[in-house]
């Protein structure tokens, strides 16, 4: 069920990255490209991070072909996609809650400090974002913008926390998923965004 899970979290995030290439203007290749690295880009990150080389995600093939297969999809059938916003949201928020949590049990599984678990499994979440903004020239929406960042992060808190008070594994991860996905959808709902500085700083 984790496996299916993940494999679900990784389709939304390979939607995600193909959109916004389809927005871009890019070919097949660059599609299948940035949607596989939306995709699959926090777990290798985790992986970098954690010293699991060969990354998790390159050993096993439908972490590569999941992605490729979405992609595909997208540049064919993109209006339609598109008309599907709302649900790739909700979608993105349970991805996006799924990788966190388990991106910080996994850190935590490998001896790493609780801080250092927290930023690894927030990294998993948005690491993949951030690579597909940065490929298309472009500021991180985490950076700029919408409560995504600090809801994984409030997530991770949550499954370290659980980890030092000896709580068991599974209700700990479930209440961290519950959080950012919680937050994730509230802030779409409300249209919060973090503050930014105003007026524009003087060069």
């Amino acid at each position: 069920m984790l496996v299916v899970l993940d494999l679900l979290g990784v389709a939304v995030f390979a939607a995600s990255g193909a959109l916004a290439a389809v927005h871009a203007r890019l070919d097949v290749f660059g599609v299948v490209v940035l949607a596989t690295v939306t995709a699959i880009g926090g777990g290798i990150l985790r992986d970098v991070l954690l010293g699991i080389t060969p990354p998790n995600t390159l050993r096993q093939w439908p972490y590569l072909l999941v992605p490729a297969a979405v992609a595909l999809v997208v540049f064919r059938w993109h209006p339609a996609v598109v008309r599907l916003r709302l649900g790739v949201q909700l979608a993105d928020a349970l991805g996006l809650a799924l990788f966190v949590t388990t991106g910080t049990a996994v850190a935590l599984a490998a001896d790493a400090p609780g801080v250092t678990a927290a930023i690894v499994g927030m990294m998993t979440g948005i690491g993949g974002g951030v690579l597909r903004d940065v490929l298309l020239n472009e500021v991180p929406i985490v950076l700029r913008r919408e409560i995504y960042a600090l809801a994984a992060a409030a997530g991770a808190a949550v499954v370290v926390a659980g980890d030092r008070l000896g709580l068991p594994t599974a209700p700990t991860a479930l209440a961290g998923a519950v959080l950012v996905a919680g937050l994730r959808v509230l802030a779409l709902w409300r249209r919060w965004n973090a503050p930014v500085p105003r007026g524009r700083p003087q060069p």
